[in-house]
This record gives C-alpha cells, sequence and structure tokens, in this order.
C-alpha cells in the first residue's frame, strides 16, 4: 500500500517547495522524483499501467518548469496548487474515460492474477479513481477560489491539500475490502 503512494511524492515535494517564486524549483525537483521513481519502476518490470500518477507528474512537471523559466513572474504562480489539483484530476478522469482507471495498474500489482479480469475488480477501481477525480476537482476549485480571494491563507490551503489527499487515501484503503465482503455476500 506505502509503495502505491510512492507516486505522489513527486507532487508532495512540489507542495512544500513551490511557494511563491519558488515554483521553477519545485517543478524542477517533482520532475527529478518523478524521472527518478519511472526510471526504478521500469528497471523493476513494472508495466506503464502501474505507473500513471509518476508518468502523469512527469509530463506537467515538464510543463510547469518549461513555464515557470520562460516566465518566472506568470500569473499562473499563485494557482500553482489549484493547477496541480486541475490536472490529477484531468489525469483520474481521463483514465475512466479510456476505460483504464489509473489504480487498476497499482491494483494488479497487490491482488491475485486470477481476479484482474473479474467485472468486480474493475468496478471497485473505477470507483476509487472517481473518487480520487472527485477529490481533485474539489481541490482544485477550492484552491482557486481561495488562492483568488484569500491568497495569503496559507492555513486554509493546507488543510484543503490535506483533506482532498487524505480522504481518499483512507477511501483507498478500506473499499476494496467492504467491496469484496459485500460481493462475498451477493455470491453466498
Amino acid at each position: 500500500m506505502v509503495r502505491s503512494f510512492l507516486g505522489f511524492l513527486p507532487w508532495i515535494v512540489y507542495a512544500v517547495i513551490a511557494t511563491g517564486d519558488e515554483w521553477r524549483w519545485g517543478a524542477l525537483a517533482g520532475l527529478v522524483i518523478a524521472l527518478g521513481l519511472i526510471v526504478v519502476d521500469r528497471r523493476s518490470g513494472k508495466d506503464w499501467d502501474q505507473m500513471v500518477i509518476e508518468t502523469s507528474a512527469a509530463i506537467f512537471f515538464v510543463l510547469s518548469a518549461a513555464v515557470s523559466f520562460a516566465g518566472p513572474s506568470s500569473s499562473l504562480i499563485p494557482y500553482g496548487p489549484a493547477l496541480v489539483n486541475a490536472w490529477l484530476a484531468l489525469t483520474a478522469w481521463g483514465s475512466l474515460a479510456i476505460r483504464k482507471p489509473f489504480t487498476l495498474g497499482i491494483a494488479r500489482s497487490m491482488a491475485p492474477e486470477e481476479i484482474w479480469r473479474t467485472p468486480q475488480f474493475y468496478r471497485v477501481n473505477a470507483v476509487i479513481t472517481a473518487v480520487w477525480g472527485a477529490a481533485f476537482v474539489v481541490a482544485a476549485v477550492l484552491l482557486a477560489v481561495l488562492l483568488s480571494v484569500a491568497p495569503h491563507a496559507t492555513t486554509a490551503v493546507i488543510a484543503v491539500k490535506i483533506v482532498t489527499f487524505v480522504v481518499p487515501m483512507v477511501f483507498t484503503a478500506r473499499y476494496p475490502k467492504i467491496a469484496a465482503a459485500r460481493f462475498r455476500g451477493q455470491a453466498a
């Protein structure tokens, strides 16, 4: 379980470093960590579908670094946290749109192969990905509004970031067990 959340490390590091004029260095740090995770994962034999978040991070941070160095005083600076969550929402909802929920590859690394192709396995991962997608949308909207009306409300920004990450994380840890118990109950 811990390994599955390592994919969020580039985003977390970016969130810590990218404050005000430090967003360039946050983008570079996020990019380096994302690329490092991808290299380590590929060398360990992981498939690309197990690295959707890391790959998405690499793309985001390439774009973010390019924008941040080309226009260091860009009007996007204050909205970095909202943009991160909007990008992650696009990643989550995009993966659902192509019927490859971003959690599916991660879940395959933790589940027995015989259940991978079951409709229940796909459904559980679609629900988990949708919860993450919804949390990212909520975070993006709340952060965009908060940063536009109260740009120095650091405590509120941190609270939004924490709640919108912890809630889907807890859901991800608990929901597969609930769904499995429900499925066993229906099968009996």
